[in-house]
């Protein structure tokens, strides 16, 4: 090749247009961020405002477009089953009015985090990424971790691999999915896993980055549709221990219970005190659930006994709890008394979800 063909080479090579990464094509999304407050903005001498909370993040506006709303401003133990409808009746809301919202990040203090995003992933009836945030320490601590765990639920929410997998639960770059999720230690960084099954993914470098998915029903594919509900029916947890009484389960029945769970011992056993009130419990009918107070571990219904009714025989079977915590359950009696009172669907819910 001549000295001119390859001056010639050069020059065409060099007008030739430069091939961009991944970040820098993508047109920027759009994402809106609701804060209900929690740990994430209790700055001593007052909590931080969802604004001000969007601001700690430098980079933000090369990320996403960030709007905010401010639903609640207080702690994540001081927010009532009705602050969770209207919260998720306010999603369901943005995303049915604003095709253009590619995900939605939600603040929320720790101690009951996996209860509200649990409850969002059975109620939300869109496809798009919904996270649910936190912080382990406050601001102004030393090593305050929100600001961080807010860039990642960011980059989450606006990703769009992150569509079609329910509520996730970001921090401490770990993405969980809301069912399997759980706070594991009252203090550490590291609290929220997944436990035996796994977290989904993490948050790198390059973005997030997905192992595995969620099988069980949820969001879109969910059941339940919350727009006309005012009230959630009232579902109580008792733990099994060794000696009790079945003082608590008649209480809760009295007090007008629609169901009860049951955080059993190993595999769902209680003590003899309870199984009576829980018998009598059925026959008033009120549903029970057994979990398992363990952590971890499916209760099967095949386990349970006296499962069957009879028309000659009203009393009201044990459900069975599947591998959901306690908590959950109580989530998932709560939605699934909204739109059946038959036993055999009851148990299916569990089933599916």
């Amino acid at each position: 090749m001549s000295p001119r063909s390859l001056l010639t080479g050069i020059l065409l090579l060099l007008l030739l247009p430069v091939p961009m990464s991944h970040a820098e094509t993508s047109e920027k999304v759009r994402i809106r961020l609701i804060a209900t407050g929690g740990t994430i903005s209790n700055r001593p001498g007052g909590r931080l405002s969802v604004s001000e909370l969007a601001e700690m993040i430098p980079d933000l506006d090369t990320l996403a477009e960030i709007e905010t709303e401010q639903f609640t401003n207080i702690a994540s133990s001081a927010l009532t089953l009705e602050h969770w409808l209207r919260l998720s009746q306010r999603i369901n809301e943005v995303f049915s009015k604003d095709s253009n919202v590619a995900g939605i990040v939600i603040t929320c203090g720790t101690d009951t985090l996996e209860e509200l995003a649990y409850f969002l992933h059975l109620t939300i009836r869109h496809e798009r990424p919904v996270v649910v945030v936190g912080a382990m320490r406050r601001p102004g601590s030393l090593g305050y971790d929100g600001a961080a765990n807010l860039r990642q639920a960011f980059r989450v929410a606006a990703h769009e691999n992150s569509r079609q997998r329910g509520v996730l639960v970001v921090l401490n770059d770990v993405i969980n999915t809301a069912r399997d999720v759980t706070k594991t230690d009252a203090h550490h960084l590291q609290t929220f896993e997944s436990r035996m099954y796994g977290a989904l993914g993490i948050v790198a470098r390059d973005g997030p980055v997905y192992y595995r998915d969620v099988e069980r029903r949820h969001t879109s594919a969910s059941e339940f549709d919350i727009r006309q509900v005012r009230h959630l029916p009232r579902v109580d947890i008792v733990m099994a221990y060794q000696g009790a009484s079945g003082d608590l389960i008649r209480a809760v029945v009295n007090l007008g219970a629609d169901g009860i769970i049951i955080a059993g011992a190993g595999a769902g056993s209680t003590s003899t005190g309870q199984r009576e009130a829980i018998r009598d419990a059925n026959a008033r009918g009120v549903f029970t659930v057994i979990t398992t107070r363990t952590g971890s571990g499916r209760i099967a219904p095949t386990r349970l006994s006296g499962n069957r009714v009879s028309p000659n025989n009203l009393q009201r079977p044990n459900i069975a709890g599947d591998d959901l915590s306690a908590v959950k359950a109580r989530i998932l009696l709560m939605l699934a008394l909204t739109v059946t009172e038959d036993a055999a669907e009851l148990q299916r819910v569990f089933s599916d979800y």
